[in-house]
């Protein structure tokens, strides 16, 4: 019964993740997104002129100069108005943060059937079990050499999070126009696919 407890509250959890950026990603609160946007940029950018290390580093004595300002002034303020209000921070330092071990097999369960998945399609595609999608990918890798020569990680990194705040509400505003267009491509790539499966001997969908 707890069992099952926990694997209904941690449903509710990423149900909940899932609503919130969606949310997010479609700008429903115009603040809320812009804080969030910002400063995944501000990270990326930050990354972009300095180490990992260095970011990191800097993060933290940002955070750490905020927490420790705030309270020591909160503490001043107290001992000026003799108010005994406790701890800044006593709502946050009383949070539950640990994860039970039922979370953590869930968690587990779900990378182990993500890693055996790949692994699996990976085995499909590089052992030509489908002759076609193996060309697919090995297109799809040639292009990535073209992508790679232009931009690195960090910048497709960049490229990524702008697209993931901006592509969703284009696509809302411009609906209509964007399936159609998606649709012509659609149809024109498997035309291709279809002719070269025709010319090709033995590229057939299954091997059997």
């Amino acid at each position: 019964m707890q069992a099952t407890a926990d694997s209904t509250k941690m449903d509710c959890v990423w149900s909940n993740w899932k609503s919130q950026a969606i949310d997010l990603l479609y700008w429903r609160d115009i603040k809320q997104t812009g804080i969030v946007f910002g400063s995944f940029l501000l990270l990326l950018f930050s990354l972009t002129q300095f180490s990992v290390v260095s970011v990191i580093a800097y993060l933290a004595l940002a955070a750490l100069s905020a927490t420790i300002s705030f309270r020591i002034y909160k503490s001043v303020l107290q001992a000026v108005q003799k108010t005994d209000e406790g701890h800044p921070f006593k709502t946050y330092l009383e949070l539950e943060i640990t994860l039970s071990q039922e979370q953590v097999q869930k968690y587990t369960d779900c990378l182990q059937l993500y890693v055996n998945s790949t692994l699996k399609e990976l085995r499909r595609l590089f052992l030509v079990q489908d002759l076609v999608d193996s060309l697919k990918f090995a297109v799809l890798m040639w292009l990535l050499t073209y992508v790679g020569a232009l931009f690195n990680g960090l910048t497709l990194l960049l490229m990524a999070v702008v697209s993931m705040f901006t592509l969703p509400v284009v696509y809302v505003k411009h609906q209509a126009q964007i399936d159609q267009y998606l649709g012509l491509v659609r149809t024109h790539i498997n035309a291709v696919v279809a002719k070269i499966q025709a010319k090709i001997p033995g590229a057939k969908r299954h091997i059997e």
